[in-house]
């Protein structure tokens, strides 16, 4: 896999940022980021990079189904003095949509890194929610002396064999397809199975998830991320979730808060558990009312404990600097 790509030309830029704006007017009061590109394996990789950039830097790592929308709130929160990066994984959000890259654990962690080289970002807080958990592990497997703090919520980075039936039946190869492609029966249905609240997310919020995943090509990588998930030895991607998850005792120095939506159907309070097992000396905030979309469910909160859990930990960092 080539991990050097040229520059696309400026005009090629020009016209992605215009077709980006286009595609989030609907939208626009909720998420009104600047669109960057970075051209990686696969295509055009879209990402945010707000606040000042002497500012310390988070890198937000989305899942399946969502992108960089679901951090939003959050970025606002925390930009007017920390530099927030957000990017859409290869397939995903206002990313380009290959229908033959391989979309499997390895490659998206080399996105990632092909990113974080680029913008040449140190200390960096992770933040994690569902496939971002394994993703930006699989990155600070690779350079751990730039990982500084993490932000947990509702995801893994260890290998597992509990999955809901729900999401089993959307690996299966010909009714998965359908249901997932087709029928759309697992991004359209994110936004009220995921969140906790009655009625599931608002209009606009909805229409913002939804957006990005309107069409069978569209969905592509909906489908290849569930049919990515690692639960055999014989799995391709098993072996290198296995690697990561024999990482992670390298980062339970780091500063870790956790943020956990306890009404989790797929995440349950179990992956928490193991996250504290791993991390025993992690900031913990289990929410008893939220779903997998804590950040969602519970965006006050989320807002309030991240950004205190920042600022206290930044003696923290200033020691990781000198040393």
């Amino acid at each position: 896999m080539s991990t050097t790509c040229p520059s696309p030309p400026e005009d090629a830029i020009d016209a992605r940022v215009a077709a980006a704006r286009l595609a989030c007017r609907p939208f626009a009061s909720e998420y009104s980021f600047e669109h960057r590109f970075l051209d990686v394996d696969g295509g055009a990789l879209h990402y945010g990079d707000e606040g000042p950039r002497d500012g310390s830097p988070s890198l937000f790592l989305h899942g399946n189904p969502t992108w960089s929308f679901l951090w939003r709130r959050l970025i606002t929160a925390l930009s007017d003095r920390h530099r927030c990066v957000a990017l859409d994984h290869i397939g995903c959000g206002l990313s380009d949509k290959p229908q033959d890259w391989p979309y499997t654990l390895e490659a998206h962690i080399a996105n990632v890194e092909r990113l974080v080289l680029e913008l040449d970002l140190h200390d960096v807080t992770l933040a994690l929610h569902d496939w971002g958990g394994a993703i930006g592990m699989g990155l600070a497997r690779r350079h751990p002396e730039r990982i500084a703090r993490l932000i947990v919520t509702n995801t893994a980075a260890f290998r597992s064999k509990r999955i809901p039936l729900r999401i089993s039946l959307c690996r299966t190869p010909a009714l998965g397809s359908v249901l997932v492609r087709r029928l759309n029966a697992f991004a359209g249905m994110a936004p009220r199975m995921a969140v906790a609240r009655r009625g599931g997310l608002n209009p606009v919020v909805r229409r913002g998830y939804l957006t990005p995943y309107d069409s069978y090509a569209n969905r592509i990588a909906t489908w290849r991320f569930v049919k990515d998930i690692p639960l055999r030895p014989d799995h391709p991607s098993w072996a290198e979730l296995g690697r990561i998850e024999e990482s992670l005792s390298e980062f339970a120095d780091r500063p870790t808060c956790i943020v956990w939506g306890e009404r989790d159907f797929c995440f349950t309070p179990h992956f928490r558990e193991e996250w504290e097992r791993r991390f025993p000396r992690a900031v913990v905030h289990a929410v008893a009312n939220a779903g997998h979309l804590v950040l969602e469910d519970a965006p006050r909160e989320s807002e309030q404990w991240i950004r205190s859990f920042l600022d206290e930990t930044e003696d923290d960092l200033r020691v990781r600097r000198r040393r």
